[in-house]
């Protein structure tokens, strides 16, 4: 009743909303996620990044300093730049009732310098910050993540009340004793076998974590995470996607292989593309690469001829929407309405593209009628949800600006692909030669 779904073909092949491709350069891997033909996704992973794109690996770290009057602490996990762990992320057992208490709840009391700890880090490190840290560690696999040491225990939101409450039922009967589970949503329609398994090997790799972090001394990489390629498939490949498509062959085996052993039934949807073979590369084949130029611009064309200008500092993300050629055809209330609808779905669609994170204030075009701001913030929320990434979203002001702030876990796409101007240092403007 509940068995694993293959997935719609249509002729032969498989049919699905998402593609995913993923291109091996020798210094940098690409992976573009598209939604019918337009990008919506891209991820980049250079073989020099072990250093700054260490989101999810788990360290033995050594405290450097502790700060109350930050409630944090500086931890040594063997990085160029200290790592910073907040007070709500250190693991204790306090009273939640009496978590401000001035005596043994602060951070001096819970961590002090030289002391050793287990730790994740779950934001890379951005510029001159260091990364963020928790003690709450996790391991998420296929179907489940594992809360080592924990009576964490969820399902995940997005699932429907009938597919949760089977769920729970198969969660009590697989639960490791002295840990937490909390089940994804690509555990939807999972057999209890393929739930037990998934269980057995992330309860299997803590306890080789454990063991090694019983044996190192700090600072250490107890267990970092495996190709990124990997990860995306593991965080989003599902029969939603008609396929994969890879343009290295090493890459291709292991990826094939891994999804076999995850997923059988969706083996088959990955595709290997011989770059020797093909008369344009695969991000060319795609138009891939024709989006990516446009996302790194600041001006973004709606269909309608209506724009977007994002701008982005070092405090914040400013967008601005305009009619621009966007003349309408009945009343001005109408087409400004219209427009911000557009802007509001394309909004959605640059942010995730474009991995933008932290505060965003969008300036949407005055509208007079209430209902009409309303339906923007609800369109720009429903689009938003297709985001997996956290987002925070407050009402319309009445001088049409909207509020909003999106997780920052690493560095957005155009950090990526640009570095700092040596001549203006980031500011954008050319300083005259007599300054001085």
């Amino acid at each position: 009743m509940f068995g694993r779904r293959r997935g719609r073909e249509r002729k032969g092949r498989p049919v699905g909303r998402y593609m995913m491709c993923v291109h091996v350069a020798p210094d940098v891997t690409q992976i573009a996620v598209l939604e019918g033909r337009s990008l919506i996704e891209h991820h980049v992973a250079r073989v020099l990044d072990d250093a700054t794109q260490i989101d999810g690996n788990i360290y033995r770290g050594r405290v450097k300093n502790v700060l109350p009057g930050m409630e944090a602490a500086f931890v040594d996990i063997g990085t160029p730049k200290n790592a910073v762990l907040y007070w709500g992320d250190v693991q204790t057992d306090r009273d939640e009732g009496i978590e401000r208490d001035p005596g043994t709840t602060r951070i001096e009391h819970l961590l002090r310098p030289g002391q050793t700890i287990i730790c994740q880090v779950t934001k890379n490190p951005i510029g001159v910050k260091g990364a963020r840290l928790t003690q709450e560690v996790s391991l998420p696999g296929r179907f489940v993540v594992l809360v080592p040491e924990s009576n964490a225990s969820g399902i995940s939101k997005r699932l429907d009340d009938r597919e949760r409450k089977r769920l729970r039922r198969v969660l009590d009967g697989i639960r490791p004793e002295g840990h937490g589970i909390i089940v994804r949503t690509a555990a939807e329609g999972a057999s209890a076998e393929e739930l037990r398994r998934d269980v057995a090997g992330l309860v299997k790799k803590w306890d080789e974590i454990d063991d090694k972090a019983r044996r190192v001394s700090a600072p250490a990489l107890l267990y970092s995470e495996p190709h990124i390629a990997l990860r995306v498939i593991r965080e989003e490949f599902t029969e939603e996607y008609r396929g994969v498509i890879l343009d290295d062959l090493a890459l291709y085996e292991l990826v094939r292989s891994y999804v076999a052993e995850i997923d059988p039934l969706l083996a088959d949807r990955v595709e290997y593309y011989d770059p020797k073979a093909e008369d344009l590369p695969l991000f060319e084949r795609q138009h891939i690469h024709e989006q990516l130029h446009k996302a790194l611009n600041h001006k973004v064309w709606l269909v309608s001829g209506g724009s977007l200008i994002i701008e982005r500092t070092e405090a914040l993300t400013v967008i601005d929407v305009n009619t621009g050629k966007n003349v309408g055809s009945s009343s001005l209330e109408e087409t400004v309405f219209r427009n911000n609808v557009e802007a509001a779905e394309e909004i959605a669609r640059q942010l995730r593209l474009r991995d933008i994170g932290g505060i965003i204030v969008i300036d949407f075009i005055d509208m007079e009628i209430k209902a009409n701001r309303q339906e923007v913030a609800a369109t720009l929320r429903t689009a938003l949800a297709r985001d997996k990434t956290p987002t925070q979203v407050f009402e319309i002001s009445e001088l049409g600006l909207v509020e909003m702030t999106r997780k920052r876990v690493g560095e957005g796409l155009l950090e990526a692909f640009s570095e700092t101007c040596p001549m203006c240092k980031g500011r954008g403007i050319v300083f005259s030669e007599d300054e001085e």
